[in-house]
């Protein structure tokens, strides 16, 4: 198959980075990458550029990693309480999943994160404090601390308190007992 060289102007999923130099089928190149100006075809003058390229990549790089460390700072101070209806239990009736995680980040510390940065293996269904890393960028990874609490917490008095009455109460059957019917005398 023949192959064209050549320099990447902008990330390219699958691919490569700006200013990457690589190989690709010819008809990847005229139909897709060079019509929506993703590469240039390596020229002696593209190659001049190409250390122009690469100095912007870098910016951008040490842009996206100081941003990301900035965010793993706000993301590590912060504390939420999240709240979940439970039963008589104790067992929660719903979890904190990481789209609840995602919309909590959005609205408290004003932070747009994708949904799959967060590493939670499956959703948070008990009380009490939890950890869940959130990976920003492939150097950086935040630890977020959050509480899970009860809606109704227990009334240990109320329950005591209702113990007794239940024996008072008389005991519905499901299935009504049969009564004895008097036996019917032949005729």
């Amino acid at each position: 198959m023949p192959l064209t060289e050549l320099i990447l102007t902008e990330n390219v999923p699958g691919l490569g980075a700006e200013a990457d130099l690589v190989k690709v089928r010819r008809g990847y190149a005229r139909n897709y990458l060079l019509p929506r100006k993703m590469a240039h075809e390596v020229t002696p003058a593209a190659l001049r550029q190409l250390n122009a390229l690469k100095q912007k990549r870098a910016e951008r790089e040490a842009r996206e990693l100081s941003d990301a460390q900035e965010l793993a700072r706000r993301i590590g101070k912060a504390r939420f309480v999240f709240t979940l209806e439970t039963g008589e239990t104790g067992k929660a009736f719903g979890s904190v999943t990481a789209q609840d995680i995602v919309n909590r980040l959005k609205n408290e510390v004003g932070a747009e994160i994708d949904r799959h940065k967060i590493v939670l293996e499956r959703p948070i269904k008990d009380t009490g404090e939890h950890e869940v890393a959130i990976k920003l960028h492939h150097d950086v990874t935040a630890q977020l601390v959050f509480q899970v609490k009860s809606a109704a917490e227990p009334k240990a008095e109320a329950t005591t308190a209702a113990a007794p009455e239940e024996p008072d109460k008389k005991k519905r059957r499901i299935f009504p007992r049969k009564k004895d019917q008097p036996k019917q005398e032949e005729k």
